[in-house]
């Protein structure tokens, strides 16, 4: 099961879509949750359709994850072959296919032994710790009998695989600068923010998103200057900072004019790719004079990805034969974290 944030697919799809997301207290936590998110939702709904119609009119996450299953289950079969056929789904948070739909797909195919793949390389209780909690509380519903063994590949932000996959596209990047310039290009990592009420609760993604960019960094040799900011804060509240839009205009403001934008926690691409970075930075960005900034292209179905995803299953495979059934991080709640659908899912997982 291959779970991920997901996006609408069509225009028709945004407000649901943007009523989940709001709905989500592991995401955005704000009060009177329930009876406030539709509003939110309904509100911010045009805005956000304009944006998925600058983008081709709706996001295309869920074409590329079926694309990268699909290339996933050959390789699977191709170096694992004691454990094949393998077979992928998919489990969005907040778009189809839902968390509930695949179980219930799943269960109809007769699976009884599954992996639940976060598609975030970087653990968050906002994303794949949301994704686990829904997985938790939809199979207590539709397989209450547990017909179903799970077992969880919870983070994986340094796998050697993922940091070449990064580090080979950082490179095709540069190599589109002038040999004067390419040293002193700046690589500006972004990852999606956290409201700091997450991070300030012991929230390790800011730390593992670090240790992504370290890692790629020191497969670069450290050539270039470098620095991890944060985009798509929504609300007033305080987020992880600085904001990618600010340093962008910040180096801008000091003459630098050659950044390249790095999305560090994505594996494919979406609205905070396509339109975000390419299209309402790249637009500040020449307004303010910077005519050096790229992006690097998403990993998307490179073979490179591919085959660490491959890998990161198989070794997943053997751990669990031994009862490894999730990383060791993975039981430690955050130290102020007091929900308790968060120790609930982890029982639910440790119980198999």
């Amino acid at each position: 099961m291959l779970m991920n944030l997901g996006g609408p697919s069509t225009l028709d799809g945004v407000e649901d879509f943007l009523t989940r997301l709001f709905s989500d207290p592991d995401l955005i936590p704000i009060p009177f949750q329930k009876y406030v998110a539709p509003i939110i939702a309904k509100r911010r709904t045009p805005k956000i359709k304009e944006q998925y119609a600058k983008i081709g009119g709706g996001s295309p996450i869920l074409s590329w994850t079926q694309k990268q299953g699909s290339a996933l289950e050959k390789l699977m079969d191709e170096i694992s072959p004691l454990t094949a056929p393998h077979k992928t789904y998919i489990a969005f948070r907040y778009a189809p296919p839902l968390t509930e739909d695949t179980i219930i797909q799943m269960k109809k195919d007769g699976v009884k032994r599954a992996i639940a793949f976060t598609q975030y390389p970087q653990y968050s209780c906002s994303t794949t710790g949301s994704s686990l909690n829904e997985l938790w509380r939809k199979s207590e519903i539709v397989d209450p009998e547990g017909s179903i063994q799970w077992s969880i590949i919870d983070r994986w932000p340094t796998h050697p695989g993922l940091i070449e996959a990064f580090t080979k596209h950082i490179e095709k990047s540069l190599l589109t600068y002038s040999k004067e310039v390419r040293d002193k290009v700046i690589l500006l990592f972004s990852a999606h923010s956290l409201p700091m009420v997450v991070v300030n609760r012991g929230d390790p993604y800011t730390s593992e998103v670090a240790a992504t960019v370290h890692a790629v960094m020191e497969r670069l040799n450290f050539l270039n200057p470098y620095r991890l900011v944060w985009q798509s804060q929504v609300g007033p509240q305080p987020w992880q900072g600085p904001q990618t839009r600010d340093a962008i205009l910040g180096f801008g403001e000091k003459g630098e004019k050659n950044i390249l934008l790095i999305p560090i926690a994505f594996t494919s691409d979406h609205i905070e790719t396509l339109f975000e970075l390419d299209l309402e930075y790249a637009h500040e960005a020449e307004k303010a004079g910077i005519t050096g900034l790229k992006r690097v292209e998403s990993l998307n179905d490179d073979p490179i990805f591919i085959n660490s995803m491959a890998n990161i299953v198989k070794d997943h495979l053997e751990k669990a034969k031994s009862g490894s059934f999730f990383s060791n991080q993975y039981l430690l709640r955050c130290p102020k974290c007091k929900k308790d659908s968060c120790q609930k899912s982890r029982d639910f997982f440790g119980s198999f």
